[in-house]
């Protein structure tokens, strides 16, 4: 069936998620502030809206990727019989916040987070969150499949921005760890060329524990065989020092010398690393 999608917002992602519904044969429609953006796509078959509220009004599935929140609250105009997704990044209570606003109006809600990155729009191996108005979901769950592997958490429209945030968290902490490891050999003039395989390897083995931290985070049971909390607080001092001895900035780690100090002061020295979750979870006053 050739649904008619809007696309509003055509940065790089919002350019790629127009493109794979065209070469799905899908009708699109799309805006950009800048109109000259609309340009490329058009000469592949979509048609250009000349304002926003013309471009909500084409379709019954609008797709909104702008770069800010904020821009997506400022555009959309009456969503009465739409269906609005928003693939805007953004936080849980502002998903929550537009939409009241778009249901308000007559319209229904889905909210995104897109883990992927623009080349992987439309292949496999894309992954978009949705949460929001389920029945909106399944109505159009074929035509948003066309943009990547699509997976519904539930009726709150915050939750696929919270999974968003928080798959992207796991991804920065994991970068700053590699980054800041890399600084430390190179202070020594080791090419990062040499030492990337070995810590890949190395964070390829350590996430063989996540589901064992996960498993003992929900049971409450944080008795462990692999490393406790106080095993770990020991090795704090020494990467610390060692940075500054190395002339590297020490970065994430007091702060994480903390968390483990913390742990410690609680009394949860022989507990397991999945013991700091639970501290994260109320954080220290």
């Amino acid at each position: 069936m050739n649904t008619s999608v809007t696309v509003l917002g055509l940065g790089l992602m919002g350019s790629a998620l127009a493109e794979a519904l065209l070469g799905d044969g899908r009708t699109v429609t799309v805006w950009n502030r800048s109109h000259a953006k609309a340009d490329p796509l058009v000469a592949k078959g979509a048609v250009k809206a000349e304002t926003a509220a013309e471009a909500i009004s084409a379709s019954p599935l609008v797709i909104v990727c702008l770069s800010v929140y904020t821009d997506a609250e400022g555009i959309l105009g009456d969503a009465a019989g739409r269906t609005i997704v928003q693939l805007t990044n953004g936080t849980p209570r502002q998903a929550r916040a537009l939409a009241d606003r778009v249901t308000g109006q007559g319209g229904r809600y889905v909210d995104g987070g897109i883990m992927a990155v623009p080349p992987m729009i439309g292949r496999p191996e894309a992954l978009i969150l949705y949460s929001g108005d389920e029945g909106a979901f399944e109505e159009h769950s074929e035509t948003l499949a066309v943009l990547g592997r699509p997976q519904f958490l539930g009726g709150d429209p915050g939750l696929a921005p919270l999974f968003d945030l928080a798959l992207l968290d796991a991804m920065y902490g994991m970068i700053a760890g590699f980054q800041h490891a890399v600084a430390l050999v190179r202070s020594e003039k080791v090419p990062a060329t040499t030492f990337e395989p070995m810590v890949t390897a190395w964070l390829t083995a350590m996430m063989a524990l996540f589901p064992e931290q996960a498993r003992a985070v929900e049971a409450g049971d944080f008795a462990t065989r692999v490393s406790s909390v106080a095993t770990s607080q020991v090795a704090f001092p020494g990467l610390i020092e060692t940075s500054r001895d190395q002339g590297v900035d020490p970065g994430h780690l007091p702060a994480l010398r903390d968390l483990f100090d913390r742990a410690v002061a609680e009394g949860h020295g022989d507990d397991g690393l999945a013991r700091l979750i639970t501290l994260l979870e109320r954080p220290a006053r």
